[in-house]
């Protein structure tokens, strides 16, 4: 019982350790991935530039059931009227796969 507990023990770190290591790498990436499709040129973390921050948007679709379809919407095609009269607009270099992965992104940033 004594081995089962100091294995528990540092099992438990460990696995905290590693999920943390991967969870960072996968913001990373997709804020990366921001950065290559140049949306940080209008678009902050946390601050407005031309658009509004990231956790503005992830803030106003918080709870909405569709909110990640919506935004992965706006990414592809453009929207408008959403965040004051600046129209954000179309990035047809964006894929739909691209488009959803920058959306969940987005949403999961507090």
């Amino acid at each position: 019982m004594k081995i089962q507990k100091r294995v528990v023990a540092r099992f438990v770190p460990l696995c905290a350790a590693l999920f943390a290591t991967f969870a960072a790498g996968a913001v990373q990436a997709d804020e990366a991935l921001a950065k290559a499709k140049l949306c940080t040129g209008c678009h902050g973390v946390d601050k407005k530039i031309v658009g509004p921050a990231y956790k503005d948007v992830a803030a106003k679709y918080a709870g909405q059931k569709d909110a990640e379809a919506t935004l992965t919407n706006a990414i592809q095609k453009g929207s408008k009227d959403v965040f004051g009269p600046v129209p954000m607009p179309p990035n047809p270099g964006v894929t739909p796969a691209e488009a959803a992965k920058l959306a969940k992104w987005v949403l999961s940033l507090k």
